[in-house]
């Protein structure tokens, strides 16, 4: 029974992430694209047209609403508050592991392809974000709103076909999805932060397990404590881990104008394309910048939809600075970290090995202490907001009931004892199907509705010229 049910996650995977289409290359080599770089590349492209180049253009309007004063009065979060959550997914062991795997596999010139993924996933984060605070409800369980793909679908579908509905099924499938993702993760997390323990201290993974899931429950076991605990949490950790890169770049500053034309000629380079190597520093580039920003994978609009404002398009513009922050800024740092140590230091190693390596080697034996406890911090924050981001899905497929909301909390903590506990790979590919298939389903209504979302853009544009 287990075997067949890692047999279909395994094809699921390898259906979603997999080479759907091959094109061959000079030199003998080839790039493949994945369904799911089939669909986010072109539709990041399309709403970066459609909003007329958003992130370049209105990047100052994005810090602007950022530092916005708002009068909630409903409960609902302020932008920055909802900014903290969705960061608190974005940036995590994809950071750190994921910008790592990428520049092993595909070499310094990856790194320019996430940035450029960031800077088209911008557009896509700001469509759905102003759609989910369009389409926000009042939560009456928690206080403020919730929302999210599920119920904007809905609401589609409901226009469409003109009447009220309990339940849509492209919505029922995007939640439910989200919840099988969510689940995923919450193993990878513990499997990784035990690891990393293990490796920086010698704990027994029993130990740091069994306290991660303590600490975890004490905080979303009680009301409303995981965004308070996020408010602190989000800023130290990503502040700290940019000063320490800051610090680390100052001190190798002559090596940083070697750094940034490997990593241009690696993107564009004659070298990568005749050796048949220009293909894998796309798509890791590519992959690992969509897995890390998660614009389009419906995540982050179910932290922007609990945001109260006054436009949802400054919601929108908010969490489009969510990925530069994601992107830009924090797997730079990690960028930057490995490429600046010589290769000779990291030669052979892989994963968090490699990273603790690289650390070791500016910062001795606190390095590795610094990579483990910042690992557990990103990773423990998004187990808190993947965890926020449920309780609307969790609403919106089983109503709305505590013993509902507590059940998914206590299962997503089990699957964090376990996955401490024992290492199975196909968690992973579970994670990846997940959000897989809520990016298939939210990009399915993103284009009907991305119109409603360009409007708001315009609404913020008139009041902004009036003020």
């Amino acid at each position: 029974m287990k075997e067949g049910i890692v047999a279909v996650i395994k094809k699921v995977y390898l259906f979603l992430w997999g080479d759907l289409i091959t094109v061959p290359l000079p030199g003998g080599g080839s790039i493949g694209f994945s369904l799911l770089v089939i669909l986010l590349i072109p539709t990041g492209i399309y709403f970066t047209v459609r909003t007329r180049f958003l992130p370049v253009r209105m990047f100052p309007d994005m810090v602007r609403a950022l530092t916005d004063k708002m009068n909630r009065k409903d409960g609902g979060l302020s932008a920055v508050q909802a900014l903290f959550v969705s960061t608190a997914t974005r940036v995590g062991m994809g950071n750190l592991i994921g910008v790592v795997a990428a520049i092993s596999a595909g070499g310094a010139g990856a790194v320019f392809w996430m940035w450029v993924t960031a800077l088209i996933g911008s557009s896509t984060a700001f469509i759905e974000a102003t759609l989910a605070q369009m389409y926000k409800e009042k939560d009456p369980l928690y206080g403020g709103y919730r929302g999210g793909p599920a119920y904007y679908i809905h609401r589609f579908v409901e226009e469409k076909r003109g009447k009220t509905m309990r339940y849509s099924i492209l919505a029922v499938m995007f939640a439910v999805s989200g919840l099988i993702c969510w689940c995923g993760i919450s193993q990878v997390i513990s499997n990784s932060v035990a690891s990393a323990f293990e490796n920086a201290f010698s704990i027994p993974p029993l130990y740091t397990t069994v306290v991660l899931v303590a600490l975890a429950a004490v905080i979303v076991l009680r009301k409303n404590a995981t965004v308070k605990v996020l408010d602190v949490l989000v800023p130290v950790m990503a502040v700290c881990y940019f000063v320490i890169t800051i610090f680390i770049i100052v001190v190798n500053f002559e090596k940083m104008p070697a750094v940034f034309a490997r990593i241009f000629e690696e993107a564009f380079g004659v070298r990568q394309i005749v050796a048949g190597g220009f293909g894998a520093v796309l798509m890791e580039g590519v992959k690992r910048g969509l897995f890390s920003n998660e614009a389009g994978s419906g995540s982050a609009p179910c932290a922007a939809a609990a945001a109260e404002s006054d436009q949802p398009a400054k919601v929108g513009l908010v969490q489009s600075l969510g990925v530069f922050i994601d992107t830009i800024v924090i797997c730079s740092c990690t960028a930057m970290i490995m490429l600046l140590v010589p290769e000779k230091i990291t030669a052979g190693l892989t994963g968090m090995n490699l990273l603790q390596a690289a650390m070791q080697y500016y910062l001795g034996e606190f390095g590795i202490i610094f990579i483990a406890v910042t690992l557990a911090m990103f990773s423990f924050s998004t187990f808190l907001g993947i965890l926020f981001y449920a309780r609307s899905n969790v609403a919106y497929l089983f109503g709305d009931h505590w013993v509902f909301q507590t059940g998914y909390k206590v299962f997503a903590l089990a699957m964090l004892l376990v996955g401490g506990l024992a290492t199975y790979t196909f968690v992973w590919e579970l994670g990846d199907v997940g959000i897989g298939l809520m990016t298939i389903f939210n990009i399915i209504i993103l284009y009907p509705l991305s119109g409603r979302a360009l409007t708001e853009l315009k609404k913020y544009k008139r009041a902004k010229q009036q003020d």
